[in-house]
């Protein structure tokens, strides 16, 4: 074989019994789970605003960040449930880069799994200690789940793992709200089939055991944006494709219809400025439309302290090594426009 095996990972149970959850941040969790839930399942008319870093790759940075967020939280309370983003799993295009702070806690060290589990938790209950806001994160590597399950109120799967068996199956054992991206070429079946497949139960194997799961209905999608055969970005956040996604999920069976709009990535083409625009234009569509109003959900916004982003090493504090950000300021002002338009 032409693997190495280098050591064995702590379980879960051994990670979390070393770096376990308050009581009180385990209350404040449940009740924040049951707020993002009912946004999705129609029981609660407040929007969601996912908003954070492209990548957390550094604890002290993002919980600073958390905490600007916690008092804007507090303005808009009666309209809005902003939850972090805390991605410490970065897919990358061509396998090159940096992957999240779950590989790599010291983005110019060599990867360190054990430690990088460490520091994944550690900046997840930090973040909700301090701050009362749980978290989202994308699960790129299913088996990782157990780790991080008691810590987050929202779950995402990415445009190249939403096609995968086994990120299907698990969401289907989730009792948190999980968003199911459009793959890069935009095809919203294979989006609408990875939520039909997470929706019901399933038998298969998960970290070395046989399980029976017994399906997430608050799996839902996320429009990102294509890219089509030449490379070129293709929008999908306009009012007529959220008309098409209207009609293609009244043709399935299909609980709690949702869809949250990720406004950078290939919506955005990666300009991370258009964000703004692209937001509002989202929320006017939403004014327009009781369709859409009903359907979308919420938001994704990559945002950060200082706008744009760097290259590993530059040492900017609380500005992005991966993707561009938002900066703080047009961040807050955007959360503010937000909620006067809800």
């Amino acid at each position: 074989m032409s693997f190495k095996f280098l050591k064995k990972l702590p379980s879960p149970e051994e990670i979390k019994q070393e770096y376990g959850l308050s009581e009180t941040a385990a209350r404040t969790k449940q009740e924040r789970d049951k707020m993002v839930s009912d946004i999705i399942t129609g029981d609660s008319d407040k929007f969601l605003v996912i908003i954070g870093p492209c990548s957390a790759d550094n604890e002290d940075s993002v919980c600073d960040y958390i905490s600007r967020l916690k008092k804007v939280q507090e303005k808009v309370a009666e309209k809005l449930v902003l939850v972090p983003r805390i991605y410490t799993n970065k897919p990358r295009t061509t396998g090159e880069g940096y992957k999240g702070i779950a590989h790599q806690p010291d983005p110019e060290k060599r990867p360190d799994m054990v430690a990088g589990l460490i520091a994944m938790r550690k900046m997840h209950i930090r973040a909700l200690e301090e701050s009362g806001l749980s978290s989202a994160d994308e699960m790129l590597y299913p088996e990782n789940w157990p780790y991080v399950e008691d810590l987050l109120s929202y779950v995402a799967i990415g445009a190249r793992s939403v096609e995968d068996q086994q990120h299907r199956l698990t969401v289907s054992g989730f009792d948190v709200p999980a968003g199911m991206k459009n793959p890069t070429s935009g095809d919203y079946s294979v989006m609408l089939n990875s939520v039909y497949a997470a929706q019901h139960p399933h038998h298969f194997v998960f970290r070395g055991y046989e399980a029976d799961t017994s399906g997430n209905p608050l799996t839902h999608v996320v429009l990102r944006g294509a890219v089509n055969k030449r490379g070129v970005c293709i929008p999908n956040y306009h009012y007529e494709d959220l008309e098409r996604l209207i009609q293609m999920y009244g043709e399935m069976d299909l609980k709690n219809p949702a869809a949250i709009i990720d406004s950078n990535h290939s919506n955005s083409n990666k300009q991370y400025e258009q964000q703004i625009r692209i937001v509002k234009e989202i929320m006017h569509n939403r004014k327009i439309s009781p369709e859409i109003h009903k359907l979308v959900k919420g938001v994704m916004i990559e945002s950060y302290i200082e706008p744009g982003c760097q290259k590993v090493g530059e040492h900017i504090y609380g500005k992005s090594i991966t993707d561009p950000c938002l900066g703080w300021e047009e961040s807050e002002d955007l959360i503010y426009h937000i909620a006067d338009m809800s």
